[in-house]
């Protein structure tokens, strides 16, 4: 049996107050493979007094409890992975190979994570006679997208049982089928009734609804711009913390001395990674004027190399786009960069050769961008890349920065001295110098409009807590 029509409140799976069903479109073949019942204020607010309920005495549990938790979490994880990874390629269109090792491996490394923060952390220490104490902060309203569902909905649940909070999910209703499945997974681990609640819905209904509650005492979302634009100002009226992860133009500046052709293959790749739908991607690649076309060859080889098609095949590297709406949208903007003077170095309009159904675009790559140019400022969420030429590094840099956006940026030196000094003088909240790996130890999250807070690790642990001083406490014991 499946909950795909029901919700998780209070540890048991119910059925809507009022039955509204949505169908899940599989973006490979824009066909409905299933529907989910969509939540309303009312489905809210059972969750909310469910988890209101359960706070006092899951905040109160030590350290080892919640540890425990987390581990049994992520055993119950790694045993349902299969599932996991099989409703992220169905939901998006992810290839199978990029679902497993990529999707579902993200979810488990943060759960990892997190539990090696927590073992670390201390939630007390003493100052003179003032005990400093850090506190779960209550009620946490999380809301996450589609486009990583496995990576935000444990970047936000795991450090928030860690700190002590109770709380409401809502995941993307256009990716709602692994949530579900991690609902399941919450509740073969024996989660506490309430600490965990699950409500399917869209944003105005659910999530404005949840970042409006008077109950809920902060809000972690993660989205666009202008979507966290309405839920701060929602939050704004119950004065509650809101943390946010939001869009991200992000740069990728190829120095002189770097190696151009490694360079641009693999900032290609990174920009079309996902089917381009990632906040972080290097979606502006900053190159020297006199190694601009010699980049715009090297780029064209690497966009070539996509294999773009069913995400069962084996030997798929890009699946489609999401959803018909940002199908649109990529087609949109890739027409305003050829209308704009942008050169057409691959890709373009269109679906890519012999596909004729599903949400699928040809991978994209322009040249002689320019700082105007609308695909240089807005972020397009597709496989299209925006090569810009530049006269010096001072340039480079400036062009960097000359955003409303600041979450990620990237820099490519043979030199690491050099990168080091141009790292330091980027406005972005991760900089990245010659494609490192991961870091799930690393704050992530942006300056500017990319947002506030930050997730990972230990740094996402803290967001999730409230500090209280007891002056007076005396000496400890």
């Amino acid at each position: 049996m499946t909950h795909h029509h029901q919700f998780y409140i209070n540890g048991t799976w119910v059925d809507p107050v009022a039955p509204r069903l949505f169908d899940v479109i599989n973006p490979a073949t824009e066909a409905a493979y299933t529907q989910i019942s969509m939540g309303s204020a009312a489905d809210v607010d059972r969750a909310v007094a469910a988890a209101r309920a359960a706070f006092p005495a899951f905040t109160a549990t030590d350290k080892a409890a919640r540890l425990a938790l987390l581990q049994r979490i992520l055993a119950a994880y790694n045993d349902r992975a299969e599932d996991l990874a099989r409703a992220v390629s169905d939901e998006m269109g992810a290839p199978m190979s990029w679902s497993r090792d990529a999707q579902v491996w993200a979810g488990r490394v943060h759960l990892e994570a997190t539990i090696a923060s927590l073992e670390a952390y201390e939630f007390e220490h003493q100052r003179g006679a003032t005990r400093i104490m850090k506190e779960g902060i209550g009620v946490v309203a999380l809301i996450t997208p589609w486009n990583w569902p496995l990576n935000q909905i444990v970047c936000k649940v795991a450090p928030a049982i860690a700190a002590g909070c109770t709380m409401v999910l809502k995941p993307s209703e256009i990716a709602p089928i692994s949530g579900i499945v991690f609902s399941e997974i919450m509740h073969a681990a024996g989660t506490p009734a309430g600490v965990y609640n699950m409500v399917n819905g869209d944003g105005p209904s659910v999530g404005q609804v949840m970042a409006g509650h008077k109950d809920v005492d902060m809000v972690s979302f993660t989205g666009s711009t202008r979507a966290g634009v309405i839920v701060a100002k929602t939050a704004a009226d119950t004065v509650k913390r809101v943390a946010q992860e939001l869009g991200g133009k992000s740069p990728n500046i190829i120095l002189e001395d770097a190696d151009l052709e490694t360079a641009v293959r693999k900032g290609v790749e990174g920009c079309f990674s996902n089917t381009g739908q990632s906040c972080d991607a290097p979606t502006r690649m900053l190159v020297p004027r006199a190694l601009h076309a010699q980049a715009l060859e090297y780029a064209k080889a690497a966009a070539a190399a996509q294999i773009v098609g069913d995400p069962q095949a084996a030997a798929t590297t890009m699946g489609p786009l999401v959803s018909e709406l940002q199908f649109t949208k990529v087609q949109r903007l890739i027409e305003v960069g050829i209308a704009e003077g942008a050169t057409l170095v691959a890709g373009g309009l269109g679906r890519p050769a012999g596909i004729n159904r599903g949400y699928y675009v040809r991978p994209t790559v322009f040249g002689g961008v320019t700082p105007q140019m609308t695909i240089a400022r807005e972020e397009i969420f597709g496989p299209v890349l925006a090569i810009m030429p530049y006269d010096s590094e001072a340039q480079a840099i400036e062009i960097a920065n000359d955003t409303e956006f600041g979450l990620a940026a990237y820099v490519q030196s043979s030199d690491l001295p050099h990168a080091r000094r141009v790292a330091r003088q980027l406005r972005a909240g991760q900089v990245n110098i010659n494609y490192p790996d991961w870091d799930i130890y690393a704050p992530f999250g942006g300056y500017k409009q990319s947002g506030n807070g930050r997730e990972y690790a230990d740094w996402a642990i803290h967001d999730f807590l409230e500090l209280k001083a007891m002056i007076g406490y005396g000496e400890a014991a």
